[in-house]
């Protein structure tokens, strides 16, 4: 068959969450870049939030020869930056459009379609809405259609090489993303799993490791860099421990040398970056190569930028579960590869986080959990705290079985019988783990460098740091969306914090501001603003009715 002229095409990012990559604004994943790579004509790029305020786009999309959309959560998560779309909204939209070629991708058309933790995934066989579901990889298929139009093989696979070009070739794209320059590129180093064994992942669906040799990478990041973008995360690929290791098996031992070379390459391609992070690690490969993973560890501390996250894809502390799902380690093991990220990288670093701390997530609703289970979890994050040992983040979230895992055969059975406990012990980590953690990791006073307002809600404003995974931050009076600056951190929830601009200008901070500040509450703030203008910290101490307290905020104000 020949292929259909392709001179215009709109991509719409439905926004993709796995265990291995993450495209939810602010964050970008490698698939719609890919595929804005393989193609060779005028390419316009939409978020669905996008579309969702704005209907003009479908216009632009009627116009369109080809339009790629690309979606599929397989991982649960809640988001402040976008909403992903559903399979019916996007067979909705679709079907208003009748002049282009539509085709579906992504861990949507791969794997199923998710919609929350503890429900049943199901794989697509047919959508009246689409005229190519792409069962195999989105960019391969897309490729392939410009080649041979529908007669294009919808299992098409891709490896690392034939991605090389469509990556530096698709970063021409990345001004489009709503978020930009603010953008958090998302890289692949590899995909694939040399495990492959846990009973609930997707990403054993690609396959054995695939290793994107460090060229490429550098390259695609000198491509975007070109195109504008300063914030980076290697987040695409199962463990970056592992990347490029020449050894086969369940533990395949480290290369502490090719890290070394990929992130000195991303440096030096990227040399005014603003972020370098990375995701996923494996606790299992720093239990068993301790020393090769210092060495990793002290190589990402050296050339990344400080709030990194190793994410450890812990999923139980109990022995029974992680036996009965082949899960990556043993509590001891995890213990003590937190005890060695915190060795590398506890020191507090230039944006105002410690430099590189581990996240531990959980799931539940797997083969052998038992309330005991939850105890033991329970048990473990405790433990933490006792030994001081921090994580940036502790994730709890309820298993989504897709089908050909060993999951979907066991079902949702003890996600539906244990749904009481886990809810009540969820919040009893939330109160007394989560909080206790939040204010070891970032203090009172903390001070927060650039952070980025998203969202106002009920009198505060909320933002983050552009970051792998950011902590919340809210701010007590209304600041411009989109604004960035300091600050300083006054109080903590159990998953966010309360912070005031910094410096700030005391002459002029409305009262709720002034009310967050330590040791003030309504009644001093009153006085403050009563006492105002102070010309100097000397007039502010003699305001205030304590001089300890006084002294204590004064390295908080400047006097304008």
């Amino acid at each position: 068959m020949t292929a259909p002229e392709t001179n215009r095409a709109v991509i719409l990012d439905g926004y993709v969450d796995e265990p291995a990559c993450l495209g939810v604004p602010p964050y970008m994943a490698p698939y719609p870049r890919y595929v804005a790579g393989a193609l060779d004509c005028e390419v316009r790029y939409y978020t669905i939030d996008q579309l969702r305020k704005d209907r003009s786009i479908l216009d632009v999309m009627k116009a369109s020869d080809l339009v790629v959309a690309i979606s599929g959560v397989t991982v649960p998560g809640k988001y402040l930056g976008g909403t992903p779309a559903s399979l019916q909204e996007l067979e909705r939209y679709m079907s208003a459009l009748s002049k282009p070629v539509k085709i579906l991708g992504g861990p949507v058309s791969m794997f199923g379609a998710g919609s929350e933790g503890g429900k049943m995934a199901r794989k697509m066989k047919f959508s009246q809405s689409f005229d190519i579901i792409a069962t195999g990889d989105i960019e391969a298929v897309v490729s392939g259609f410009i080649r041979e139009g529908l007669a294009v093989d919808p299992g098409l696979r891709r490896n690392s090489g034939d991605i090389s070009e469509w990556a530096v070739r698709g970063a021409r794209i990345v001004p489009q993303h709503p978020d930009f320059p603010y953008t958090m590129v998302e890289l692949e180093t590899y995909r694939g799993c040399f495990r492959g064994t846990c009973s609930f992942c997707t990403e054993r669906f690609y396959g054995k490791p695939d290793f994107r040799p460090v060229k490429d990478i550098v390259e695609e990041v000198s491509a975007l860099y070109r195109a504008g973008a300063r914030h980076f995360r290697l987040g695409r690929q199962p463990d970056i421990l592992t990347y490029m290791s020449k050894e086969i098996g369940e533990f395949p031992r480290p290369d502490p040398e090719a890290i070394e070379k990929l992130y000195r390459g991303i440096r030096t391609a990227a040399p005014d970056l603003k972020v370098l992070h990375m995701d996923n690690a494996n606790p299992g490969t720093i239990a068993h190569y301790p020393e090769e993973c210092r060495a990793i560890l002290k190589t990402i501390v050296k050339y990344h930028t400080s709030g990194d996250v190793a994410a450890f894809g812990m999923e139980s502390a109990d022995p029974q579960v992680i036996k009965l799902n082949d899960l990556k380690a043993q509590p001891e093991e995890v213990l003590e590869a937190i005890r060695i990220v915190n060795e590398v990288g506890k020191t507090r670093g230039q944006n105002g986080l410690p430099e590189l701390l581990p996240g531990l997530n959980f799931v539940h609703g797997l083969m052998g959990e038992t309330k005991n289970t939850f105890r033991l979890n329970y048990d473990f994050l405790k433990r933490l705290l006792e030994e001081d040992l921090w994580v940036r983040r502790i994730n709890i979230r309820q298993v989504m079985p897709f089908e050909g895992t060993e999951m979907a055969e066991f079902g949702e059975k003890l996600v539906n019988k244990h749904k009481g406990v886990f809810h009540s012990y969820k919040e009893k980590i939330r109160e007394e783990i989560d909080m206790g953690m939040l204010r070891r990791v970032v203090p009172e006073g903390t001070v927060l460098r650039d952070v980025r307002m998203e969202l106002f809600e009920k009198g505060v404003t909320f933002g983050r740091q552009i970051a792998t995974y950011p902590i919340l931050v809210g701010v007590p009076r209304e600041s411009p969306i989109g604004n960035i600056g300091d600050y300083k951190v006054v109080g903590h929830g159990f998953r966010s914090i309360t912070a005031v601009p910094y410096p700030l200008d005391i002459n002029h901070a409305p009262s709720r501001v002034i009310e967050s500040l330590p040791g003030v509450g309504k009644n001093r703030a009153a006085n403050i603003i009563r006492s105002r203008p102070f010309n100097s910290p000397e007039d502010f101490i003699a305001a205030m009715d304590d001089p300890k307290v006084a002294r204590a905020l004064i390295e908080y104000f400047e006097y304008c």
